[in-house]
């Protein structure tokens, strides 16, 4: 026997949604029709009448109605009343129609095929406690009235020659340009703005890198120990991954010769100048092995630049694209310069390279954000990028020198690490600990981090955690240690 309606409707008005209320009779309705509970030509009560059972304005249904009327999911009968209407199919499935009628209504469930994704998500999930990042900025730091004046800037130069319109995937010529004179004066790359594409940050870069270069089958190398959502794109176009150990602080170069002599190697992805997630420098002698390897074998080098602006010790080596610009995609962010949340980055290439990634970039997005691209343009043609960039070096590298400090008082011999030479992040090995255990317990102390599972390409590979340093002030670094060293003491 068919529910009433009022009591259907009752089961699913919530007048503290924000939704209206009469658009959420309009979706019961429509559901019940879907599922077969309300067949075609069937007629539903007056307005004024669901008004006096719910205790509704009677305006509530009256709206509700003309909208399902409008949309075609009922029909007016005249003096008759209202109506399912008649040319809707029976539904399938009709088990759901049967469905007690004093069930809770239930979330909604897909039916239909959804590929599996890992069980570990690849970004930290949400939620209180202390969040350990794997080396983000401060984003505390950049100055919101100089952002707000750079917005502002860039709107009110938009020539009147739809500017605002759809336009190149590849970015606005105005940011490109301002990168590649960017790239010129500070890393040494030779490059124009014809061979930049902007991307939103570098982890865009990558897998629209590898939507250019990657089919299913192909082997990409990387090392033993890596950045996880660069593997997950690479394995989304059907890669097959190849692992490569470390030999001391760097990638192995023999073991890299023996894979390209076993496979038909593509492309190896590398972050030489702070490795992920270790923090070391590919010494030159190391990178020109790999170049001349590139050469032999025809492979894409694609280097992966993501903090550059960030060395502490001495001044950093060139990019490798800076030498080997035919061999070397060259990925980079402003993300990690300004805040986390501005995605701006680009990728480097030969044009034939930038007019693949144009196309791949118009599947995927379309175009970039042309109001955001002309105020980071603001940001580096005004000289605001650089003096934030010489401000938070210093903040930064103070934060290192403490929190370097600090894990020392805290540890002592039960800690190994080398203080970086750049990079926003210490790379923290606990010689003789059960480390899953120790994720476990700082789990339980409120500490949110990536696991040190999620760096290892191969299971051979040394376990340690990634623990960014710059976007904790004295305060939060005191108590993140202190957090830690509690777990530690509880892990054994």
């Amino acid at each position: 026997m068919l529910r009433p309606l009022h009591l259907m409707l009752g089961d699913r008005i919530d007048p503290a949604l924000p939704t209206p209320i009469y658009l959420q009779v309009v979706s019961a309705i429509i559901r019940d029709i879907e599922r077969g509970r309300l067949t075609p030509g069937t007629f539903l009560p007056g307005s004024r009448q669901l008004a006096a059972e719910l205790n509704l304005n009677r305006k509530t249904f009256v709206l509700a109605y003309e909208e399902l009327i409008a949309q075609g999911w009922l029909e007016s009968s005249g003096t008759r009343g209202t109506m399912v209407a008649t040319s809707f199919p029976d539904p399938v499935g009709s088990a759901r129609a049967k469905a007690p009628a004093n069930k809770p209504p239930e979330k909604s469930q897909p039916q239909y095929r959804i590929l599996p994704v890992p069980e570990r998500p690849l970004a930290l999930p949400g939620g209180s406690g202390i969040k350990l990042d794997e080396g983000a900025p401060d984003g505390r730091l950049f100055p919101k009235d100089v952002l707000v004046q750079a917005y502002r800037t860039a709107l009110l130069r938009s020539p009147p020659d739809g500017h605002l319109q759809y336009r190149d995937p590849l970015g606005t010529t105005r940011l490109r340009s301002a990168i590649a004179e960017m790239l010129r004066h500070q890393r040494g790359l030779t490059v124009g703005p014809e061979e930049v594409c902007i991307t939103r940050g570098s982890q865009n870069g990558v897998f629209l890198t590898a939507q250019a270069l990657i089919r299913p089958g192909d082997a990409v190398i990387v090392e033993e120990l890596t950045y996880e959502p660069a593997l997950a794109a690479f394995r989304m176009m059907g890669a097959k991954l190849i692992a490569v150990p470390f030999d001391g602080p760097a990638i192995d170069i023999g073991a890299v010769e023996r894979a390209c002599r076993s496979h038909k190697v593509r492309a190896i992805f590398l972050t030489p100048h702070h490795q992920f997630p270790t923090t070391a420098e590919l010494r030159p002698g190391r990178r020109l092995a790999l170049l001349n390897l590139a050469k032999q074998f025809g492979f894409a080098i694609i280097e992966d630049d993501y903090d550059h602006e960030f060395h502490f010790a001495s001044q950093p080596l060139l990019p490798m694209a800076a030498y080997a610009p035919d061999h070397v995609i060259y990925l980079g962010s402003l993300s990690k310069l300004i805040a986390p949340a501005l995605r701006v980055g680009y990728v480097v290439a030969p044009e034939p390279m930038i007019r693949a990634l144009r196309h791949y970039v118009s599947l995927t997005d379309g175009m970039g954000n042309t109001v955001t691209e002309d105020a980071v343009a603001e940001l580096i043609t005004g000289g605001a990028l650089r003096r934030h960039a010489r401000k938070v070096r210093r903040v930064y590298g103070e934060r290192r020198e403490t929190f370097a400090e600090k894990l020392r008082e805290a540890f002592g011999e039960r800690i190994a690490f080398d203080k970086p030479n750049g990079g926003l992040a210490f790379w923290l090995r606990f010689p003789g600990v059960d480390l899953l255990a120790l994720e476990n317990e700082a789990k339980l102390a409120g500490l949110r981090f990536a696991s040190s599972a999620s760096y290892m390409a191969r299971p051979e590979a040394e376990r340690g955690l990634r623990i960014g340093f710059a976007s904790l002030n004295a305060a939060e670094t005191d108590s993140a240690i202190k957090a830690l060293k509690a777990a530690l003491d509880r892990a054994g």
